[in-house]
């Protein structure tokens, strides 16, 4: 991620910090927002264009999405006025506000985290279901209403926008990838981070509460456990928060291991 990528994205998160209630609707408007920029080539161009005037790019933003609502305006405004390193980075800073404002306008009581981890998990253990969502063949609408057939009666309306917003504009991301950048686009702006803990076989619930409190107090934040079974990793466990990799399994030793011998 470029510098101006990061000071576009802290702008970006300065705008939707004044949004005083975040709605359903207005995520809706931004995520479909951010596929008819990705759609259109001179649309993006012109909002990446860095010699360009703020006040233009803005312009532009208004008198494409002149029907949606004056807060999604503003919102892809402060995208439009800002600089970014690329166009994939502006189209991922629209995204990511979508994500966001979908998080924050969810209740307390809904998991979007959970329901994307789910989701994740069926699409993984169902090889028919990973290549219909996934596969470049289909068109974006037909991949949207195949995921709503299949979610919209058992996850919230945020999580079901979300995830019909990934199948259409996957940007040549694997879709285990996309639904981890959504789900850490929504915790935190929730205020917590996630942590995808995976282990040879199931943890009690007492470990996974210890475990929990245990990266809460090293992060210095809320965590919420994302927890996988793999019987691959022999032994031990991994933990990965973000970027951040603890990996102290048995395979990850034996490969180290094999890689000192070969050297």
């Amino acid at each position: 991620m470029g510098s101006s990528t990061r000071e576009a994205l802290s702008e970006v998160h300065a705008a939707l910090a004044k949004v005083s209630k975040p709605d359903l609707a207005t995520g809706e408007q931004v995520l479909s927002a951010g596929r008819v920029i990705g759609d259109s080539s001179p649309l993006l161009s012109a909002l990446v264009d860095a010699t360009a005037e703020s006040a233009d790019k803005v312009s532009i933003v208004d008198a494409v999405f002149a029907n949606y609502s004056a807060t999604t305006k503003t919102l892809l405004g402060a995208v439009a006025s800002s600089r970014w390193s690329s166009g994939d980075d502006l189209l991922a800073g629209i995204e990511e506000v979508g994500f966001r404002v979908l998080g924050a306008s969810a209740p307390t009581s809904v998991s979007i985290e959970d329901e994307l981890f789910a989701f994740g998990a069926a699409v993984s253990s169902d090889p028919s279901l990973e290549l219909a969502v996934s596969s470049k063949l289909g068109s974006g609408e037909a991949k949207a209403a195949l995921v709503h057939s299949l979610v919209a009666s058992k996850f919230s309306k945020q999580t079901t926008a979300i995830l019909e917003h990934l199948v259409q504009q996957p940007r040549d991301r694997r879709i285990g990838e996309l639904l981890k950048a959504a789900a850490s686009a929504v915790a935190d702006q929730r205020g917590f981070a996630i942590a995808t803990v995976t282990t040879v076989a199931p943890l009690t619930k007492a470990q996974v509460e210890r475990l929990t409190k245990a990266l809460g107090a090293s992060y210095g934040r809320e965590i919420h456990v994302n927890h996988v079974v793999d019987p691959s990793i022999v032994g031990g466990l991994r933990v990965q928060i973000g970027d951040d990799v603890i990996d102290g399994t048995i395979a990850s030793r034996l490969s180290d291991l094999r890689l000192q011998l070969a050297s």
